[in-house]
């Protein structure tokens, strides 16, 4: 009876699988259109289906985005010179505001493109697009009769309308990784991530890694290591929040390189707040770093006014990198988890400074109030005693002394 009913279930896991997954073989066109051949692409919900008739090099194709909603457009592209978005040939299709569907050709020349309609390398006919149960399918027919091979690289991808326009698409994920080779013959798709769109999608991943660990995290301890441990560990403060600082500049001009050299392997595409948040970063942090060697003495008249500098400067610094590291998040779009965990580390890192804002200067209020039964003692031997909390300096036969925070 066991065996029968694990049989059943199977039997019934099976039906179910094949009763729900999508496949582009057991789909059937309301139009009752008839394709020999169809591809399951690997990425955003998306099918094609063609008929290819050799001797006239002519291609009748239908591309189905699945899974979509009305404010997104979708387009279909052959690149007849290289593998990835530039060059290639596109047909675009959405659903306007007033619900009708419009469909066109456009050219893609660059990575900043806004899909402007255009003719492209070859002829299209018969193009139309349909929207209907969150699925939109384009239909034409392509005159590849300049192709040398049947094997083309194949390009498509979705992205946000702004009124009723497409906008730019994501650029990381599953939309950088929507393309591959189709043979027009055998009915092969074929994903093709080259290994130059494997390096970027690494470096930035590596880029994000660095500025997040540098500016994001690393920055901000620093400057806790120098506002509370100066109190209860002097001068050993300053060592550890110097080696501190200058490590995380290193790692963050490591991440700014490769934002740079990511921005000069992607031509037209450009973050304009991001880069220039990271240009105005970097450019802070190492002037800080070269102050250092101009720091006056603490008992020069100028010293108050180079810590005023170098406070404001310190604190713009992680300001502007936890700005930044958040645009990147935008940009990387990386699993939501990644987001929720350095939201968690900021409130972690908020928690120890007021936990140790309160600690410090409870320390400080009870040192002072012994500096005050101090003086009053050495007053009445014709002395003064102060406290300085930095070092102790004599004149005039006076010994001063300040707790300060």
């Amino acid at each position: 009876m066991l065996r029968g009913f694990l049989i059943s279930c199977v039997l019934f896991s099976l039906f179910v699988s094949s009763t729900y997954a999508q496949s582009c073989t057991k789909y059937n066109f309301t139009s009752n259109q008839i394709f020999t051949s169809c591809s399951d692409l690997p990425y955003l919900n998306s099918f094609l289906h063609w008929n290819y008739d050799p001797s006239t090099k002519t291609a009748k194709i239908a591309f189905r985005h699945t899974k979509i909603a009305s404010s997104r457009w979708v387009a279909w592209a052959i690149n007849p010179t290289a593998q990835g978005m530039v060059g290639s040939q596109a047909l675009v299709a959405y659903q306007k505001s007033d619900g009708k569907m419009r469909v066109y050709t456009s050219p893609v020349t660059s990575y900043q493109t806004q899909l402007q309609e255009g003719n492209l390398s070859f002829p299209v006919s018969d193009l139309s697009a349909t929207y209907s149960n969150n699925e939109i399918a384009i239909f034409a027919t392509l005159k590849l009769d300049k192709f040398n091979s049947t094997i083309v690289n194949q390009v498509w991808q979705e992205g946000p309308l702004s009124g009723d326009s497409p906008a730019m698409h994501d650029t990381s994920g599953v939309n950088v990784q929507s393309a591959g080779a189709l043979s027009l013959l055998s009915g092969q798709s074929k994903t093709t991530t080259t290994g130059a769109a494997s390096s970027q999608f690494n470096k930035k991943n590596l880029h994000g890694l660095l500025n997040a660990v540098s500016w994001g995290i690393m920055m901000p301890i620093g400057i806790l290591f120098a506002r509370y441990l100066k109190v209860f560990s002097d001068p050993a403060w300053f060592y550890l929040h110097s080696i501190w600082q200058i490590t995380a500049y290193v790692i963050g001009v490591a991440g700014w390189a490769t934002g740079l050299q990511l921005g000069s392997e992607s031509p037209g595409i450009q973050f304009t707040v991001h880069r220039t948040i990271g240009i105005v970063l970097f450019s802070l942090a190492t002037l800080q770093a070269s102050a250092m060697l101009l720091r006056p003495k603490r008992d020069h008249k100028h010293r108050i006014y180079w810590n005023i500098y170098h406070r404001s400067v310190g604190y713009s610094i992680v300001v502007l990198g936890i700005i930044n590291i958040f645009k990147g998040l935008n940009i990387l779009n990386p699993e939501n988890k990644w987001r929720i965990a350095y939201i968690g580390t900021l409130i972690g890192l908020g928690i120890i400074a007021a936990f140790l804002e309160v600690v410090t200067w409870c320390v400080v209020i009870k040192r002072n109030k012994s500096v005050t039964t101090i003086e009053k003692n050495t007053q009445g031997q014709g002395g003064l005693y102060e406290t300085n909390g930095y070092n102790n300096g004599y004149g005039n036969g006076t010994t001063r002394i300040h707790y300060r925070v």
